[in-house]
C-alpha cells in the first residue's frame, strides 16, 4: 500500500532512480519521467510518493509513482516532501489565490489544473456553489489525498457539493477500480451558473469530463466581439458560443450529434431569452449537404472535440481540420468571420495554422488572422510543461 500522509519517514526512504535521460528532463524544468527512464523501483508500490534519485544518488525531487502508466514519475516537489499532506492544503489554497486574481465575470473556471498548479492527477472545476473533481493518478486517487483535498477545497471554498467525475478508460489505463460518477459530499446535483453575462445550467451528474468546456470561456467572449449577421456553431454543446453569438446580436444556429446535449443548449437559451435554432446531425455531413445546397453564414464557429488523442492519430486530425475548415470556408459570405479551434494538444499551433491556410487555398479564400487564442487563464501553461498547453483557437477574416 502507498505510504499514509502523515507517515514521514516512509516517505523519507521510498527511492526510485531514473536515467541521465530522465534526470536531465527534470532539470531541463519538465515534471515528468517517462517509464522507459526509470532505471530501479525497489518495490515501491503503485500510487506511492517517492524520492527521484539520478544515477548517482542525488535527489531530483519528490513525486507520485504509477506503477501503469508510461508517465510512472509526475514530479510534486524538487525538495524533499515530510509533510505532503501540508503540501497539498498549501497547493490548493495558492491555487484559489491565483483565480482570485486572474478570473473576472463568471462564477465558474477551473481551480486546480493539474500539474499547471503542481497538483498532477488532480482537476477541480467551480459551477457557482458546486464542486466537480476528477482523479487521474493512483496516487491522487488514495484515500488519503482524496480526504485531504475534499476537506481543503470544503474549507476554502464552502461549496453546496462536491461532485466526482469519472472517466472510466482512464481508471483501467491507471489500474484502478472502476467507480461511478457522483456526488460525494452534499446532496445539491444542480445549480445556474454565469460567464460574460450569460447564464447556464450545470448537472453534477451529466455533460462531459467536469462538467462544460470553461476553457473556451474568454474565447466565448473574444468570438462575439467579431461575429456578425447570420451564424452557424458547429459542435456546439451546450450552447457556449452559440449565446454568446446570440447575446452578440447574431442570428444563430447551433449544431451537435449528441441530444442531451441539444436539450441542455435549449435550456440555456431559455434561460437567457434567446432564440436560437438547434440541429442535431454529424458535422461533417451536415457541412457537406449545406455547402451544396449554397448555404451561406457570415459567422462560422468550429469546435470540434479533440481528434487527436495520441501522436498516432496526428495524419487523420489534421485531414480532419482540413476537411471541417474547408467546408466552413467554402460557407462563408466574403468578408464573414471563421472561429476555428482545436483542444488536441498532439496538433501545435503551427500545424493547425497550416492546415487552415491549406483549407483557404483550396477554397479560393484569403484569410486574416484577428486574434490567436489559447485556454482561459484559469487553465494555465506552464513555460517548462508544454502538455498544459493545449488549446487553439483563431478568430479569422474572410477577406474575399
Amino acid at each position: 500500500m502507498p505510504p499514509s500522509l502523515d507517515d514521514s519517514d516512509t516517505l523519507a526512504f521510498l527511492k526510485i532512480k531514473v536515467s541521465a535521460r530522465g534526470a536531465n528532463r527534470i532539470k531541463d524544468g519538465h515534471v515528468w519521467v517517462y517509464r522507459s527512464d526509470v532505471t530501479a523501483t525497489d518495490g515501491v508500490a503503485p500510487g506511492s510518493v517517492v524520492r527521484v534519485m539520478d544515477d548517482r544518488g542525488k535527489s531530483l525531487g519528490t513525486a507520485f509513482y504509477s506503477s501503469a502508466s508510461q508517465i510512472a514519475i509526475r514530479l510534486i516537489s524538487r525538495e524533499a516532501v515530510k509533510d505532503l499532506h501540508g503540501l497539498l492544503r498549501e497547493r490548493i489554497r495558492s491555487a484559489i489565490a491565483y483565480r482570485e486574481r486572474i478570473v473576472r465575470n463568471t462564477d465558474a473556471y477551473r481551480v486546480v489544473f493539474s500539474e499547471a498548479d503542481f497538483l498532477p492527477g488532480l482537476i477541480v472545476d467551480r459551477y457557482n456553489d458546486l464542486l466537480s473533481f476528477q482523479v487521474l493518478t493512483q496516487a491522487t486517487d488514495s484515500e488519503a489525498v482524496r480526504v485531504t483535498v475534499l476537506s481543503e477545497l470544503t474549507e476554502q471554498l464552502h461549496p453546496a457539493a462536491i461532485g466526482e467525475r469519472v472517466e472510466p478508460k482512464i481508471r483501467e489505463l491507471e489500474q484502478l477500480p472502476q467507480r461511478c460518477s457522483g456526488l460525494v459530499q452534499g446532496e445539491k446535483t444542480s445549480t445556474i451558473f454565469s460567464m460574460n453575462g450569460l447564464r447556464f445550467h450545470y448537472d453534477v451528474n451529466a455533460g462531459q469530463k467536469t462538467g462544460a468546456f470553461l476553457d473556451q470561456r474568454e474565447n466565448y467572449a473574444a468570438a462575439a466581439r467579431y461575429a456578425q449577421g447570420e451564424a452557424l456553431d458547429v459542435f456546439c454543446y451546450h450552447g457556449g458560443f452559440a449565446l454568446h453569438l446570440a447575446q452578440a446580436g447574431c442570428k444563430v444556429t447551433g449544431m451537435d450529434s449528441s441530444r442531451p446535449a441539444l436539450e441542455v443548449a435549449d435550456r440555456n437559451a431559455a434561460l437567457n431569452g434567446r432564440e436560437i435554432e438547434w440541429i442535431e446531425g454529424n458535422a461533417f455531413d451536415v457541412l457537406r449537404d449545406y455547402a451544396k445546397s449554397g448555404q451561406r453564414y457570415d459567422t462560422i464557429v468550429l469546435d470540434p472535440p479533440a481528434f487527436a488523442k495520441s501522436k498516432r492519430d496526428l495524419d487523420t486530425a489534421l485531414r480532419g481540420y482540413k476537411e471541417l475548415n474547408l467546408r466552413a470556408l467554402k460557407m462563408l459570405r466574403p468578408g464573414g468571420i471563421l472561429v476555428t479551434c482545436s483542444c488536441s494538444y498532439h496538433v501545435s499551433t503551427a500545424e493547425f495554422l497550416g492546415v487552415v491556410a491549406d483549407a483557404a487555398r483550396d477554397a479560393h479564400r484569403d484569410l486574416r488572422i484577428l486574434d490567436s487564442r489559447t485556454q482561459a487563464k484559469d487553465h494555465p501553461i506552464l513555460a517548462n510543461v508544454p502538455e498544459t498547453g493545449y488549446l487553439k483557437c483563431m478568430i479569422m477574416h474572410v477577406s474575399n
